[in-house]
């Protein structure tokens, strides 16, 4: 296997595929296991592939081969199908056929699985196979049921798999086929219902196969109401003794068939059936909390909750102030499984009361938000019991535990719910749990993590709740238990706009929480409470600027993450920001060299790095960003920014550690972070460092290409770009930029391996454009960067495209923007001349990009540039419109029509005739599906 080339250029021999196989299963060398994998992926990549493939499946000598065949068949039609000529389609039909033909109750299911899952996709793709549904029941429906069931799911689930591009013609063209061959399906699993006896796989592939329908809606909502498969999976919900796969595959079944119901709200006779049917079920649910099965109970909870979410907006807008639309009761056997003892069962509701808050905000109706505010109530009672820590727990609750991610969604979820009931109201519902006669630990805590949650929606003039939990607070005894201590001081910290309206008792908080900051369980909910107080205190905290100086000075004797750390910083620098302008430079000074002796020490004493440790030197550069970032004092024109000496005297630290760690990318994208908020501090007061700065990050970039470094250079375009006496010097950068950039980009998939660097470059280029357009159009470096930027089209990656499309909407932009301009007209000359002469392959790259490379959610950033084109000259986006989609295929893999000749003109009509980016985008979305 060492000597196997991994490019497949010539057919390999079938023994060597085998060798490879049982390589990668079997041998204990894991550098052999590993070039086995390369080498079989490499033979998966090839046209060779097919054959092998095929062979194997025929030969059947082991699992392993057969399950390596089956998945190589089934991705190269998923992904290669255009590969095959179309006159090979019907034998490598027949050929699956026959394969599954072969398969017997001895056959692995997951080889199954594949060779089902190959055959539905090539049912989907091959364009000239007119009836597949009806030929593979009168091929297998005798003797092979598992595997036709297996197909008849799979196939309508692959109908909007991404990969297979279909297209919506092709798309429609077969949803129309299945929906005209659903009444055999619906006969055929008629009949397999009936003959099935006990058999549980059968009743399984039975509901899964109507679920597969149902969900595309190729089963229509008509064909339900009587269906024996429906009333089947009733039955089966009914009993609470039902097999656990099929409870869930009929518990499958019945969702796909509500959330079809939402979509069609004119089917009256079908709702209340189902609805009827459904409400049925509690006395099911109730035997299964008896019996202690959760899974079924998670599973009534899922079926609750989507005929309320499919009944939701009815029952909102049927709903008067007098009476409620019926469907309202469904709410109360939601809020029964909200109060199971399991959180996880309530946790399928949530995003029912996410919807329903979102209703009753857009409505903004009081007798309304009345009409719901009992079941808020309940929700947020269950939900506080659910939040409760076991009786026994010891300590603080493990970040990253799923408990703990599930107390995280559930203050989100109240976050969003709770004007239904009012945030002062659940505030005080909270407090009076807390002042009932033995009330333990864990129901105390519970509640004060709701408290938490709405503290800062609370009136900061409240003062007859408030000052009492925050005077309980504050006397806690030591014996409290420390989950109770924590949850209240970070309840403190989320009270900080009710503390800055009393201000009497900020010294006495202050206190308590550098007390807090000394307990190694209590310090990081203490800084985190702390920079609320400080952010939301700043003009009532310059006064205890010593106090926090001393915390800043000692925050590695705090046991407190060093997210925890920079909040603090963050705090304590926006209240610099506001003190007077004489002490800023000295308490800046402090609170920056805290940071700087540490990686002075680094550098100077070459101490290895540990990740997440002081020997780390991004902890020092996040630290000092954070202080460089918040730190903002107001400046008079013509004064000196009071931290400019202290960044220039902070500078040559900087320095040293861009040599130091230069060849580090992770140190040194948080090195170039921190110099560009130290840059941005102080704005053009930097000047003195712009020479300096260019010419390091220019000679580091020769030997590093780390994209940061083209990042930090468009923040100093930014900066100095309209200086005069800058420019000629950032266009040296950038050209200095340009080379080294283009060699990693024109590697082999440079452009997708470095997605970072697309992005970061035309940022820069983006920043030129704004501040020294016409010496960037007139640059040496711009055809080489436009080539760059028209290859780029087509990434699709989310910022870098965005990035390049950015470039193209600023580059067009400049030719007509502020005609008042005295370099107007030489702009206007420039960009007038670049349009002419890439605008064909520019307007060709984007729709090609559109319809065959981007998500969906990229294409606005396209339509702003085509809009762009369009206000410069549309009679020629029209041409090159025109010319661009005659190079667009016209069929698809499978010989099936992409786009016909009257939606081609209705697409070019419609972007012709777009007057805003948002009709353009809209236009886009539509066509792109035509080839998706």
């Amino acid at each position: 296997m060492s000597s196997q080339v991994f490019k497949m250029d010539t057919p390999p021999c079938l023994d060597t595929v085998y060798q490879a196989v049982f390589t990668l299963y079997h041998n204990p060398d894991t550098s052999e296991k590993e070039k086995a994998s390369y080498w079989l992926q490499a033979l998966q990549r090839s046209v060779y592939s097919w054959k092998v493939a095929d062979e194997m499946l025929r030969e059947k000598r082991d699992l392993e081969s057969c399950y390596f065949a089956a998945q190589t068949m089934r991705s190269k039609i998923q992904y290669s199908f255009l590969e095959l000529p179309q006159e090979a389609h019907i034998s490598l039909r027949d050929s699956l056929v026959e394969h599954i033909g072969q398969v017997n109750d001895a056959t692995n299911t997951v080889i199954v699985t594949q060779l089902c899952l190959a055959l539905a996709d090539l049912a989907l793709q091959m364009s000239s196979w007119q009836s597949p549904v009806l030929d593979l029941i009168n091929q297998f429906g005798g003797k092979h049921l598992g595997p036709l069931l297996e197909i008849l799911t799979v196939l309508p689930e692959e109908v909007n798999s991404r990969s297979l591009r279909l297209g919506a013609n092709r798309r429609n063209e077969i949803i129309l086929s299945l929906g005209m061959a659903s009444g055999t399906v619906i006969q055929f699993l008629k009949s397999c219902l009936s003959n099935s006896g006990d058999n549980t796989q059968i009743h399984i592939k039975i509901l899964r196969c109507f679920t597969s329908w149902i969900s595309i809606q190729a089963i229509t909502l008509a064909d339900v109401s009587e269906n024996i498969v429906i009333a089947h999976a009733f039955n089966v919900l009914a009993n609470h003794q039902s097999t656990p796969g099929v409870h869930e595959a009929a518990t499958d079944c019945l969702c796909a068939l509500l959330q079809c119901l939402e979509d069609n709200n004119n089917q009256q006779s079908l709702e209340l059936q189902l609805f009827t049917g459904v409400m049925a079920l509690e006395e099911s649910f109730h035997l299964s909390v008896a019996h202690e099965d959760q899974d079924k109970s998670m599973n009534y909870c899922r079926i609750f909750t989507e005929l309320a979410e499919s009944f939701l907006e009815k029952i909102v807008n049927g709903s008067t102030a007098n009476e409620a639309h019926y469907a309202i009761k469904i709410l109360n056997l939601v809020l029964t499984c909200v109060g199971h003892h399991d959180y996880e069962v309530a946790e399928i509701t949530f995003n029912l009361w996410y919807r329903l808050s979102e209703e009753l905000y857009q409505k903004n109706s009081e007798p309304l938000i009345s009409m719901f505010k009992p079941y808020v109530e309940r929700l947020i009672e269950s939900l506080c019991r659910h939040c409760e820590m076991e009786p026994d727990h010891e300590g603080l609750l493990e970040d990253g535990e799923d408990f703990a991610d599930f107390r995280v969604k559930v203050s989100e979820l109240i976050k969003d719910v709770v004007f239904i009931v009012g945030s002062s109201n659940c505030f005080r519902q909270m407090f009076l749990s807390l002042q009932q006669t033995n009330v333990t630990w864990h129901s105390s805590e519970a509640a004060l993590f709701v408290m938490q949650a709405v503290a800062k929606n609370i009136l900061p003039e409240e003062n007859e709740v408030v000052p009492k939990v925050v005077e309980a607070i504050l006397h806690l005894p030591e014996t409290t238990h420390i989950a109770v201590r924590y949850t209240s001081v970070l309840l403190l910290g989320e009270l900080c706009e009710w503390i800055e309206k009393h201000p009497q008792s900020l010294e006495t908080i202050l206190n308590f929480l550098l007390y807090c900051l000394q307990q190694p369980q209590l310090a990081s909910a203490a800084a985190i409470a702390l920079q609320n107080i400080c952010s939301a205190c700043q003009d009532h905290m310059t006064v205890h600027f010593n106090g926090l100086l001393q915390i800043i000075q000692s925050l590695d004797t705090f046991r407190i993450t060093n997210e925890a750390a920079i909040g603090l910083l963050k705090g304590v620098s926006l209240i610099l920001g506001r003190m007077p302008g004489d002490q800023i430079q000295q308490a800046m000074k402090q609170i920056c060299w805290v940071q700087v002796n540490p990686l002075n020490h680094l550098i100077e004493n070459d101490v290895k790095t540990e990740r997440g440790t002081n020997s780390d030197p991004v902890l020092w550069f996040d630290r000092l960003a954070a202080i460089f970032r918040h730190t903002k004092p107001p400046v008079d024109n013509g004064a000196v920014h009071p931290c400019q000496p202290v960044i220039t005297e902070i500078w040559p630290v900087l320095s040293k550690a861009c040599n130091k760690y230069q060849g580090d990318i992770r140190v040194m994208e948080r090195c170039c972070r921190c110099l560009r908020f130290a840059v941005r501090c102080v704005g053009k007061q930097s000047a003195h460092l712009l020479e300096p700065l260019v010419q390091q990050i220019v000679m580091l970039y020769q030997v590093n290409q780390h994209s940061c470094f083209l990042y930090l250079g468009s923040i100093l375009v930014d900066e100095y770009g309209s200086e005069p006496g800058c420019v000629q010097g950032l266009l040296d950068m950038l050209q200095a930029f340009i080379a080294p950039t283009m060699r990693v980009l024109q590697e082999t998939n440079g452009l997708k391996n470095h997605p970072d660097t697309v992005d970061d470059l035309f940022r820069l280029c983006a920043r030129f454009l704004q501040r020294m357009p016409v010496q960037f159009l007139q640059a040496a470096t711009l055809p080489c960067i436009l080539d760059c930027a028209l290859l780029a089209c087509t990434l699709d990656h989310r910022d870098a495209n965005a990035s390049v499309m950015k470039f193209f909407c600023d580059l067009i932009h400049s030719g007509r923007h502020r005609p008042e301009d005295e370099a107007y007209e030489v702009r206007q000359t420039l960009v007038k001349s670049l349009i002419s002469e890439r605008g064909q392959v520019l307007v060709s790259n984007l729709i090609h990009a559109s319809v065959l490379c981007l998500h969906s959610y990229m294409l606005s950033d396209v339509a702003d540039v085509i809009m762009e084109l369009m206000y410069t000259d549309r009679a020629a986006v029209s041409q090159w419109l025109q010319n661009a989609l005659q190079s667009l295929p016209t069929q698809n893999s499978g010989g099936s029509v992409t786009a016909t000749q009257t939606q081609l003109a209705d697409f070019h009509q419609l972007l012709t005739r777009a007057e805003d980016s948002k009709a353009i985008t809209h236009a886009l979305r539509g066509f792109a599906r035509l080839y998706r």
